[in-house]
């Protein structure tokens, strides 16, 4: 499943609505990545940013390398930008998380990126230390982090846990990642043995979006040839 890798508040004026938000997970759950390219066309800064990350995840699901390494690049630059105009911690989490995808593309970027992911989602979590998102990419880098370097896959289950208890409180704006931190949680527990938790978790992302492609294909893989 670690080939899957899909494997993360202040609200600057530029923010995206949630209607925004859900119209560019929509595309990514339909792995459209021509209407992701639209959206990402028609925005700026973070709703630009996002779109552009989306179209990585699904360019890289599908094999198209290229065009995921272009997004991430610009999702990259994007969200450098908003940084040097304003601390803003759901810019950090998700360049945080960028870091992460283009590490897992050139593992050679390792220790540069790794580096600035941390620091990103330490200041993030001054910032606003509720936000899922942030505990989130943690699972996330976590899940592909060596126990020795400080990863596992008892920390990845143990912050996507904490991702879930944060997606219980309110949000108005910028929301996604409730379905991908069940998602990971299961992928931490398939690795830890425990499949019939991994499953249920996969089940709770799909209950809460029936639309949620990779969970989807996690409890209904096609039958192999």
């Amino acid at each position: 499943m670690k080939t899957l890798f899909i494997a993360v508040t202040l609200s600057l004026v530029s923010h995206s609505s949630l209607a925004d938000i859900s119209a560019i997970d929509a595309a990514a759950n339909t792995m459209n990545i021509n209407e992701l390219k639209q959206i990402s066309e028609q925005s700026v800064d973070y709703e630009h940013a996002y779109a552009e990350y989306r179209t990585a995840i699904t360019a890289n699901i599908v094999g198209q390398r290229s065009v995921s390494k272009r997004a991430l690049d610009e999702a990259q630059s994007t969200l450098e930008s908003i940084l040097t105009r304003e601390d803003d911690a759901e810019s950090m989490a998700l360049l945080a998380s960028v870091y992460g995808m283009q590490i897992s593309a050139d593992p050679s970027k390792g220790q540069i990126l790794g580096m600035k992911s941390g620091v990103l989602l330490e200041r993030a979590e001054q910032l606003t230390p509720n936000n899922p998102r942030i505990a989130l990419v943690k699972a996330m880098s976590a899940f592909y982090t060596p126990t020795e370097y400080g990863g596992g896959m008892e920390k990845a289950k143990q912050f996507a846990s904490v991702a879930i208890e944060r997606y219980q409180n309110p949000c108005d704006d910028i929301c996604w990642g409730h379905s991908e931190a069940y998602t990971w949680r299961g992928l931490a527990q398939q690795e830890l043995g425990n499949q019939q938790g991994a499953e249920q978790d996969w089940q709770q992302a799909i209950d809460i979006d029936p639309k949620y492609a990779w969970a989807n294909f996690l409890l209904n893989p096609p039958a192999a040839e």
